[in-house]
């Protein structure tokens, strides 16, 4: 068990009900094999997760919080506090914690097939049918809309991204990763934040102004639902010009009325109603004005087919207003000189946007000023 300390952090754990389970430091290290680097699952902002066996061959994941970082030390206080009281099947069980002195650490569930991002476009032998791919975009938005309407508090996950869609042994998706989860009571309409997330997933009221609502989260949502369907990231400088961007070619294909070409080739079988229910879901979570983005409740009944998945698509400002591709290419082409052996040593944690001090350095291409400019033009 956990003594009381002088530290604030820990005072604030201990008044958390009800508690967590609770390891030692030592505990973790064996079950890591001292952290051993042939465990390591992958690396966010704020930490390394490794892969564990606990003394009775349960096997978890163990997030280790970076000591350099006293924001990712609060990040992880409010993991422990959320996450702890938070059960739905479509989020990641939080298993415990350890706190001892500077060392903090999570204790997450395991899952067995990683990340949705490494099944649709990384080096998996996983094959993710139509079918499959139909239920972890429905799965994950019944987690979204657990978050934002049903938990007490309301959740703003705050960096909804394939990497952070865990899939478990019978590939039924887990949203991961609270550490960048904000929390708001019913009264609030928003929260005015400093701006973390990722490049690519980011609605533009929230890169412009840090202007956080679950309506962010929805936009997010949007643009993993077109990378399930077309089995592609968000955005692949190795594609020809109009096919670099995938929101931007989406509305392209959609516009002449060939939505259908961005289904993943790969996919020898899918329902056409289905790919273009997800299409125009997609569309509308990705709307530039977040009032009219549709909240998840009602994204889960589209996806269930309970009612149409209807309502006014207009493309938004942001791709009509400057010219995305070339400006974006600039600007990314410019920090890929000096940064290309960071993103080489973490591809899954490209793009990232950490702002205000004390915050883990930035991998992202464009930083939060210089994409607070190109948007708000």
């Amino acid at each position: 068990n956990l003594q009381p300390t002088t530290c604030l952090d820990s005072a604030v754990l201990l008044a958390i009900g009800p508690r967590p389970n609770t390891f030692s430091y030592a505990e973790l290290r064996a079950a890591t094999d001292d952290f051993s680097p042939s465990n390591k699952l992958g690396e966010g902002g704020y930490g390394a997760v490794y892969k564990g066996t606990l003394s009775d061959e349960t096997v978890v994941a163990v997030k280790q919080l970076s000591v350099a970082s006293q924001q990712g030390k609060s990040q992880f206080i409010a993991e422990v506090a959320t996450i702890s009281a938070v059960q739905h099947r479509n989020l990641v069980k939080l298993r415990g914690c350890c706190i001892e002195g500077k060392r903090h650490l999570l204790v997450y569930e395991y899952l067995e097939n990683k990340s949705l991002d490494q099944a649709l476009f990384g080096r998996s032998d996983l094959r993710l049918d139509w079918p499959t791919r139909y239920n972890i975009c429905l799965a994950t938005a019944r987690g979204l809309a657990y978050l934002h309407e049903e938990s007490r508090p309301r959740i703003v996950h705050r960096d909804v991204k394939a990497s952070n869609i865990l899939l478990d042994a019978e590939l039924c998706p887990k949203i991961s990763d609270f550490g960048l989860a904000k929390l708001y009571d019913d009264e609030k309409t928003h929260i005015s934040t400093r701006v973390a997330g990722t490049i690519g997933y980011l609605a533009p009221e929230y890169a412009m102004r840090g202007h956080l609502t679950e309506k962010a989260d929805i936009f997010a949502f949007g643009i993993v639902a077109l990378e399930i369907l077309s089995g592609r990231p968000n955005s692949d400088n190795s594609l020809e010009d109009d096919k670099i961007y995938l929101l931007e070619w989406s509305w392209a294909l959609h516009e002449n009325n060939q939505i259908l070409d961005l289904v993943d080739p790969n996919l020898v079988e899918f329902d056409e109603n289905e790919a273009l229910r997800v299409v125009r879901i997609a569309l509308l979570c990705t709307q530039g004005s977040p009032s009219m983005r549709p909240p998840m409740s009602r994204v889960v009944a589209m996806l269930a087919g309970d009612i149409e998945a209807s309502g006014v698509i207009t493309k938004p400002s942001y791709l009509t207003d400057w010219d995305f591709r070339d400006l974006t290419r600039s600007l990314v082409t410019k920090d890929a000189q000096t940064s290309t052996s960071s993103e080489n040593k973490d591809n899954h944690n490209q793009n990232r946007i950490s702002s205000g001090p004390g915050v883990a350095p930035s991998l992202c291409p464009v930083n939060v000023s210089e994409f607070s400019e190109i948007i708000g033009r």
